[in-house]
């Protein structure tokens, strides 16, 4: 038997101002969340993004197609259903983050994630006054309390929508320093997925890449990027 499969009903879909920020409708009826709620966004600009998504579809609806809606409807249905504990979640990274724990060797290795990763740190330091402490290897070592603290607050002043696209920048990357960032301006998403890649890419210099792999990158990067764009959106 095959899975039941929405199938595109409408003529057009609109962009539209509503009550408590904006929303999309699809020949007049309001687009709902997968749990029945309002679908609601925070800008123009987000609804105009899901609308075009919703424009797009021919035939049988393909959600893989429509990540600005999956991201919408991720931020109402189950970040702000549960903020603080997603909030804690992402801000746990801090604890581990992916630029504290460096390489024993080879040098030209350590010298990359220094050239990469340093001057993150540094920032992290100065402009959140959240220093965090480096390591060689991957046993677990402490970071200061009060820069944890810092950096917790950072993610749990976002709003639903912007710790929606913040979970995934970290949740890929790796790095809670990388994902605040790029929602600061620091980095772009690129630029944050490449230097989260360093060990990676070394590897795959050594080693080559095989399809699976590649796949799987290709897959991560995507989502990363689609991330920051959805970041952007949230006004």
């Amino acid at each position: 038997m095959s899975a039941w499969a929405a199938k595109r009903f409408w003529k057009t879909a609109t962009a539209e101002a509503c009550e408590g920020g904006f929303t999309v409708r699809l020949d007049g009826r309001a687009v709902k969340t997968p749990a029945k709620s309002a679908l609601v966004v925070p800008t123009m600009a987000m609804a105009q993004a899901i609308a075009g998504e919703w424009d797009a579809q021919q035939g049988v609806v393909m959600p893989d197609t429509m990540p600005y809606t999956r991201a919408a409807n991720s931020a109402i249905d189950k970040v702000a259903t549960q903020f603080a504990e997603v909030a804690d979640l992402i801000a746990a990274y801090g604890a581990s983050d992916l630029l504290c724990y460096r390489a024993d060797g080879p040098e030209a290795l350590i010298a990359r994630q220094a050239a990469g990763w340093d001057p993150l740190l540094d920032w992290a330091a100065t402009a959140l006054d959240a220093p965090l402490n480096v390591t060689r290897g991957i046993v677990h070592i402490a970071q200061p309390e009060p820069s944890l603290a810092v950096l917790t607050a950072r993610v749990h002043a976002t709003t639903p929508f912007q710790l929606a696209a913040l979970h995934d920048l970290v949740a890929i990357s790796g790095s809670l320093v990388l994902g605040l960032a790029v929602t600061m301006g620091r980095l772009t998403a690129e630029e944050a997925f490449a230097l989260s890649r360093i060990d990676e890419n070394w590897q795959a210099e050594l080693w080559g890449v095989d399809d699976e792999a590649a796949a799987l990158e290709a897959f991560k990067h995507e989502a990363l990027l689609q991330a920051g764009r959805f970041f952007g959106l949230c006004g």
